[in-house]
């Protein structure tokens, strides 16, 4: 069959995302592309990060008149995950398009997989949810073979209309070997115009590669709608041959590791590191992981080794009350720690907030801005808690939820569900927080061509401050 792969996350619609100059080519699509070629089928992929928007894509399948469309989403990206209304508006434009045309589709994503009566309506036939590669390849298989409506109840992982109701079949069974998997296929996407963005912009070429699927933690307000609890890794080795092989072939300067958690079990990234030595290829990279971990056995010189530049942690709150409220399983003191030996090393330290969880006072956010300015970490990410459906958050907050469900883009920031403070504190809190970071971090480091910044920092900071002052006082 011909089939039109292509995404619903449209970069370009995503304004601060797109304003950030740093694109970072869809792997979970790519994997997909690849298994697909492999069963002999010809594929046309659509790269929606650098897509001038949908519109472009509905040409595309007019043009291609394919025999099947996949909008198969990238959820190595936390952007896909967020179920952004505009990348959903972009899916059900794209599937009643095919749909006029008669053509089949088959939808991959958590927002799909949360909101599957938005899609089913659009016309969708197929919603793929869980790990996505084993259950495309069945799913391709049955519509290939026009017997789909015959097997369909017999392919796990899937969600389709059944007698005017949406109908869930059971789970699919993980893969146990990722190693098994066949490479991104980057062929099908243009690498050079992103190298041209990362160049023109930072000076360096990134590119993402994943290592683990899943994540075992339970912090109530994550949603897992892919692996659940599970946790599956490659091996070091074929990792870096995986490091290797971009090096060589892309020129790579840099790595985003997309994992959930990274270097999770004891000794693979010493084993990873040991294995980046042997072939003499060592690129730096940034990645998520957790304070704990950091500080168990050689987890930070072991990084360090293994050319690790930036650690993001989710940090979350400098408030235990609230760190305990969302089962993180982590201490502000492990922070604290974690933060300052990863300085001690010259690794990067860098932190995920999260304002408006429930019960948050401001006493609570003074404790997370004294955690910010003690350990000044050389980044920070500020968001608002969102619950998502499916999690224990989402259950204990059901009731206080707006109409709005969805952020419409990753700017928007908005609280979905009635929390301490309006919708309007939080908008204000998020700029405010910025503000006095970036205040100290420039009396820091105490760089004479800063100080005009510090001048307009500092007086938007008196002026959000005392937009503040009504609601801390109320």
């Amino acid at each position: 069959m011909k089939i039109l792969i292509g995404q619903s996350y449209f970069r370009v619609l995503d304004e601060k995302e797109y304003n950030r100059h740093m694109p970072y080519t869809p792997l979970g699509p790519l994997y997909a592309a690849a298994i697909l070629k492999e069963m002999g089928h010809e594929v046309v992929f659509y790269d929606a990060m650098l897509s001038p928007g949908v519109k472009n894509f509905i040409s595309k399948i007019s043009y291609e008149q394919p025999d099947l469309l996949v909008i198969y989403d990238d959820e190595f990206n936390y952007l896909t995950k967020m179920c952004l209304s505009k990348m959903r508006d972009s899916a059900v434009i794209s599937i009643k398009w095919a749909k006029s045309l008669s053509i089949p589709v088959i939808v991959y994503n958590s927002d799909a997989a949360d909101f599957p009566v938005e899609y089913i309506k659009a016309g969708c036939d197929v919603i793929i949810y869980g790990e996505g590669e084993e259950t495309l390849k069945e799913v391709v298989n049955a519509i290939g073979n026009n017997s789909f409506n015959i097997l369909k109840e017999k392919i796990t992982g899937i969600k389709y209309l059944k007698e005017g109701s949406i109908h869930t079949n059971a789970n699919r069974k993980l893969i146990e070997n990722l190693d098994l998997l066949p490479e991104p296929d980057y062929s099908l996407v243009d690498l050079e115009a992103y190298r041209g963005i990362w160049m023109n912009h930072h000076g360096y070429f990134s590119m993402n590669i994943s290592t683990t699927r899943g994540c075992p933690y339970s912090c109530n307000w994550c949603a897992k709608p892919l692996y659940g609890r599970s946790y599956s890794l490659r091996t070091p080795q074929n990792v870096a041959y995986q490091v290797k092989l971009m090096k060589e072939k892309y020129s790579i300067d840099h790595l985003w590791i997309t994992d959930d958690i990274f270097g999770l079990k004891t000794n693979w990234v010493k084993d990873f590191a040991n294995e980046l030595k042997k072939i003499k290829t060592i690129v730096p990279y940034k990645c998520l992981a957790r304070p704990d971990l950091l500080l168990r056995g050689n987890t930070l010189n072991d990084l360090k080794e293994s050319g690790c530049k930036t650690i993001w942690i989710g940090a979350e709150s400098g408030s235990q009350k609230i760190l305990d409220a969302m089962d993180k399983g982590t201490t502000v003191e492990q922070i604290y720690k974690a933060s300052q030996r990863a300085k001690e090393l010259g690794i990067e330290i860098a932190y995920f907030i999260q304002f408006g969880y429930l019960n948050e006072g401001w006493p609570d956010i003074k404790l997370t801005r004294r955690m910010i300015l003690d350990n000044l970490p050389d980044d920070i990410g500020i968001s608002v808690s969102y619950p998502l459906p499916g999690t224990k958050f989402h259950q204990t907050v059901r009731q206080l939820i707006n109409e709005k469900t969805n952020w419409i883009d990753s700017d928007d920031l908005d609280m979905i569900f009635t929390g301490t403070f309006g919708r309007k504190f939080y908008r204000l809190l998020h700029r405010f927080v910025h503000y006095e970071y970036r205040i100290k971090k420039i009396l820091q480091k105490k760089i004479w061509k800063d100080i005009p910044h510090l001048m307009i920092y500092s007086l938007k900071f008196i002026i959000l401050q005392i937009r503040l002052y009504p609601y801390i006082n109320s």
